[in-house]
């Protein structure tokens, strides 16, 4: 699954996808429809089927993604977003609860 967050489709703040088939969690960003450098973090705490929480904090300079087991991805705020007006779920992901 990946959770994307940014103005459009087209342009991303942040991409966070937890990728099963490599154990790995990619973090990108995207500028004009064009992917910018992944960051790969390989503590991998997810499970399929599993129930998750996590909690995504946009600051600054930085995006922090505090995983379940308390471990947290750090990835830079690229584009100095300010503000979160695009949001997207893709993949076998079903969220049973969203707080801003």
């Amino acid at each position: 699954f990946s959770i994307n967050l940014g103005s459009s489709l087209k342009d991303l703040a942040l991409h966070f996808n937890p990728r099963f088939n490599e154990s790995v969690i990619v973090c990108n960003s995207k500028c004009c429809n064009v992917w910018q450098k992944e960051h790969r973090d390989n503590h991998f705490s997810f499970f399929r089927g599993s129930t998750v929480k996590f909690l995504i904090e946009m600051l600054p300079d930085k995006f922090r993604v505090k995983l379940p087991d308390g471990h947290e991805v750090v990835f830079p705020n690229r584009h100095s977003y300010h503000n979160i007006n695009y949001m997207s779920i893709i993949g076998g992901f079903k969220i049973t609860s969203f707080k801003l």
